[in-house]
């Protein structure tokens, strides 16, 4: 049974940083393409960074340089460090995980999901 757990979310002041963590158990980690995607109410889900089995990162172009997508492998544990924060970046992040070492940074494309963690930024 996969799981996939987010932590590191909270509220921070415009600016500031946060970093969120996804734990990944029951699955193949280290071979598949992983990911985080964010979500406000009434919008679409939308993705943010994904980091491919040999390593690739890719972004949303509007938030490469200010978010950092990086993996653990003894850890099993997926981050995103997130920089000057901004209040627009204020939504619900998900960790989720595909079933191939491959896939372009599309909702559709990843089969696992965790619950999600709020980001609350403030001005």
């Amino acid at each position: 049974q996969v799981q996939l757990v987010e932590s590191g979310g909270g509220s921070v002041q415009a600016g500031g940083s946060l970093t969120l963590s996804c734990a990944a158990s029951g699955y193949i980690y280290n071979n598949y393409c992983m990911g985080w995607f964010r979500q406000v109410p009434g919008k679409e889900r939308e993705g943010v960074a994904k980091i491919d089995s040999v390593g690739d990162t890719d972004y949303v172009p509007s938030l490469e340089g200010r978010f950092t997508i990086s993996k653990d492998n003894a850890k099993n544990t997926l981050y995103l460090q997130m920089n000057s924060l901004k209040p627009e970046d204020t939504a619900m992040y998900y960790c989720a995980a595909a079933d191939r070492g491959w896939v372009p940074l599309i909702k559709d494309e990843f089969k696992y999901w965790g619950q999600g963690i709020q980001v609350t930024v403030s001005s």
